[in-house]
């Protein structure tokens, strides 16, 4: 069974996550609809390192989590407001 670290409820059964996609800088309200395009329907799919939004389900509770793709393994979760804060953004 694979274990996931949830910031608000702990180790969980990886059953109760859904993957919400790559944590990505929005484009700013002057994109064009072909840049807003690809934000919104195409991903990297690049292996290694990235920071990726997922959801425990049962309690619909959205968190960041580092995972290396090439390992399949999660290196750390945190919390939305502390990834940003530590980013440097609101």
């Amino acid at each position: 069974m694979k274990v996931i670290r949830c910031p608000l409820n702990g180790p969980r059964n990886a059953e109760e996550f859904v993957y919400g996609g790559d944590v990505l800088a929005e484009p700013d309200a002057e994109a064009t609809a072909r840049e807003w395009s690809r934000y919104v329907f195409m991903e990297d799919n690049s292996s290694g390192v990235v920071d990726e939004w997922w959801c425990h389900a049962p309690s619909s509770y959205w968190f960041i989590a580092r995972r290396d793709r090439s390992r399949d393994e999660f290196i750390a979760t945190c919390t939305v407001s502390d990834y940003f804060a530590a980013a440097g953004q609101p």
